[in-house]
């Protein structure tokens, strides 16, 4: 037998075994895909904020990261919607809202990367400092700031003598609010009647009944259902002439008169930071949950001219930003 052929098998041999040594060398450098889910009350700018917050620390979605995005219209739907997502093999879920993140808490075993109003009164956490649990993020408590929210309202309309609440009863932080709104109404003499919505049918129903309501002005909760339905609402309080606070920045894109609240930009870029840290290994019953403590208060003062309300200094020289 001649050496040609068995040199050339042998050649071809260690071509084939270098070729497959160096695809999977490839393949090992590879890095790997990873899959988060999200549960939200619809679209809304934390969704971009979000994408650029896992950009900047490296996960490009569709690269190297996969975002099963699940925006449920009504409260009733986030059952299905968090089961839809651990059949779908993602490795954490992150849920914007109370109940969004209960939910999830509720009838999945992921790891949970929540943003939530009271975290810890709603039992999403033992504390602040170690949840406990397998959920975490962050916190923009603010309850508390529906006193300061009627005050100024107070303030903004001399006279005002009787208030209505927009909240969403499925939010357990929502009624929580309540209990503040009720108390600061006591104490500033104003009666207090609400409107409830839990999904879009009977948000529907609240703001038809806002031209008929004798109230002066609205408070709207700080329930992530309410904001993306913002435009809705706003144009609703424009038309039934309302003078009204809403809880987050975003809603004077719908022409609103004033906020007074956390901002949501910021709340979302931690929750992807919270994300990345799950993602490398950390266990989300010892990642401390964030407390959003910055608030921001917006006058539009071109909504004011147009419902003929005369914004006092002392209220323009507190605001944050000023819209002429």
């Amino acid at each position: 037998m001649s050496a040609g052929p068995f040199v050339f098998r042998c050649f071809i041999t260690s071509v084939v075994i270098g070729m497959a040594s160096l695809s999977a060398f490839a393949w090992a450098d590879e890095p790997s895909i990873r899959r988060i889910g999200v549960i939200t009350a619809g679209p809304g700018p934390w969704e971009e904020t979000l994408r650029e917050g896992l950009r900047e620390l490296g996960y490009i979605d569709g690269k190297n990261i996969v975002i099963e995005w699940r925006r449920a219209s009504g409260s009733d739907e986030l059952p299905l919607l968090a089961s839809q997502l651990a059949d779908a093999k993602v490795e954490l879920i992150v849920a914007f809202s109370t109940p969004a993140a209960g939910v999830a808490l509720q009838v999945t075993t992921l790891p949970v990367v929540f943003l939530a109003g009271d975290p810890v009164g709603a039992g999403l956490a033992a504390s602040l400092a170690r949840p406990g649990g397998h959920g975490t993020g962050v916190s923009m408590l603010n309850r508390e700031l529906a006193g300061k929210r009627m005050e100024l309202l107070q303030q903004v309309v001399p006279g005002m003598r009787r208030i209505v609440f927009l909240m969403n009863p499925a939010n357990p932080l929502d009624l929580r609010v309540l209990e503040e709104a009720q108390k600061a109404a006591r104490i500033l003499n104003v009666k207090l009647e609400t409107l409830v919505a839990r999904n879009a049918e009977e948000l529907d129903v609240a703001l038809r009944a806002l031209p008929r309501s004798s109230a002066d002005g609205l408070l709207v909760a700080n329930d992530l259902f309410l904001m993306v339905n913002r435009a809705k609402i706003t144009q609703a309080v424009r038309k039934a002439k309302l003078a009204a606070i809403f809880p987050f920045k975003e809603y004077h894109d719908g022409g609103a008169l004033m906020s007074y609240g956390p901002t949501t930009r910021d709340a979302a870029r931690a929750v992807a930071v919270y994300v990345d840290k799950i993602l490398k290994g950390s266990k989300p019953a010892e990642l401390p949950i964030e407390q959003m403590s910055k608030v921001e208060l917006i006058i539009d003062l071109r909504v004011a001219r147009a419902m003929g309300i005369n914004v006092p200094e002392e209220v323009l020289l507190r605001a944050d930003e000023v819209i002429q």
